[in-house]
C-alpha cells in the first residue's frame, strides 16, 4: 500500500478527533441506557427521607443498579477498536443480558452487607460498645466496597460461578494493591460528589468512573484471563 493509500485510508476514524469523539459517543449512549436500566429503582430514591430507617429501602432501590453497572462495564470493555462501527447500545444490552443474573447474586448480598454496617454505625451510640468498634465497620463496609469493585469488573468480563468471582475479588484485593488503591480513589472520589454536590452527580458520571475503574483494574483483568480461564 503506497504512503497515499495509507494516508486516504486515516481520513476517517482515525485521527485523534475522530477517536475522541467516538469516546464521548460512548459514554453518553452508555450513560443514557444505564440511566434507563437503573430507573426503577433511582426514580424512587429521591422520595425518601435521609434517616436510617430509610436505609433498607434505599437499598432495595438500588438492586437494579447492581446490573446496571455490570452493563456499562462490559460496554466500555468491549468497545470497537473500528471507530466507524460503534455500537455502544448493543453492546450495552448485550452485556445485560449476559450478566444482570450473575451481577444481582454479587450486587444484592454486598448491598446488604453494607446496609447492615450503616444502620449499626448510625445506632452505635446507643449500644454502649467502645469507639474501636465504630472504626472497625467502618474498615470493615470498605472492604466490603473495594472488594465489590473487583468483583464487579469480573461478573462483567468473564463468565465464572459466582463462588469463584467472590473468592478472585478477594484473593486480587491484596494481590494488586495498586488496582485497590485505584478502585478506593474512586469510592471517596464518587462518595465526596454525592455528599458535597448532590447524589445524582455519581451516576451522571458513572461511565468516566467506570471507565477509570477499568483502567485501575487492568492487571486484574490480565492475570484473571491469563491464569484462570483456558
Amino acid at each position: 500500500m503506497s504512503p497515499a493509500d495509507r494516508s486516504a485510508g486515516r481520513l476517517f476514524g482515525d485521527g485523534p478527533l475522530s477517536r475522541a469523539a467516538a469516546l464521548v459517543h460512548t459514554l453518553l449512549t452508555v450513560e443514557a441506557m444505564l440511566l434507563v436500566a437503573a430507573a426503577p429503582g433511582l426514580l424512587l430514591l429521591p422520595g425518601l427521607g435521609r434517616t436510617p430507617a430509610d436505609l433498607p429501602l434505599a437499598a432495595l432501590c438500588l438492586l437494579p443498579l447492581g446490573p446496571a453497572l455490570a452493563a456499562a462495564v462490559y460496554a466500555l470493555h468491549h468497545r470497537g477498536r473500528d471507530l466507524t462501527d460503534l455500537h455502544p447500545a448493543r453492546d450495552y444490552w448485550r452485556g445485560w443480558r449476559l450478566n444482570a443474573r450473575p451481577a444481582l447474586r454479587i450486587w444484592a448480598p454486598m448491598t446488604g452487607w453494607l446496609t447492615v454496617i450503616a444502620l449499626s454505625l448510625s445506632h452505635f451510640t446507643v449500644t454502649g460498645l467502645p469507639g474501636w468498634w465504630a472504626v472497625l465497620l467502618a474498615v470493615l463496609g470498605l472492604g466490603g466496597l473495594l472488594w465489590g469493585a473487583h468483583a464487579l469488573v469480573l461478573v462483567s468480563l468473564f463468565d465464572f460461578r459466582t463462588a469463584d468471582i467472590c473468592r478472585l475479588a478477594a484473593y486480587f484485593l491484596f494481590r494488586h494493591g495498586r488496582s485497590t488503591l485505584g478502585a478506593a480513589s474512586l469510592t471517596v472520589l464518587a462518595a465526596g460528589l454525592a455528599l458535597t454536590v448532590t447524589e445524582a452527580l455519581p451516576a451522571l458520571l458513572a461511565p468516566l468512573l467506570l471507565l477509570s475503574l477499568l483502567h485501575a483494574g487492568r492487571p486484574v483483568i490480565t492475570e484473571t484471563e491469563e491464569r484462570f480461564t483456558v
